[in-house]
């Protein structure tokens, strides 16, 4: 995985992603979803082109089962978007790389 993607925990999770400055988009995976190693690659893109507009960090919810459950996460990929620490908005599902640029850009435009 690459370094421009963060991995947090349920006890980083508050640190990492709700008391971010900032656009901060959190994947909610396993490692046993299909879906989910399919948008893999399109997230590492997506952080490579929009380094310093946008944070992305993924959380594992079979190892942390407690942030899933707060936001209640019932499908993965679950994709959550948090700006200034407050979430703003939500995609379920395996979604195209262009969609989820224009909901980046959306987000991102309103920081700036």
């Amino acid at each position: 995985m690459s370094a421009m993607i963060n991995h947090v925990t349920d006890d980083s999770f508050a640190a990492a992603v709700e008391q971010a400055t900032g656009l901060v988009l959190v994947d909610f995976w396993a490692e046993w979803c299909g879906p989910c190693r399919a948008i893999a690659p399109i997230l590492e893109d997506l952080a490579k082109s929009n380094e310093g507009r946008v944070q992305i960090a993924k959380l594992d919810v079979d190892a942390n089962q407690r942030t899933g459950m707060r936001f209640n996460v019932r499908s993965i990929p679950t994709l959550l978007f948090f700006k200034d620490g407050k979430l703003v908005d939500s995609v379920i599902g395996l979604t195209q790389k262009t969609a989820l640029q224009e909901r980046i850009n959306k987000h991102a435009a309103h920081a700036a």
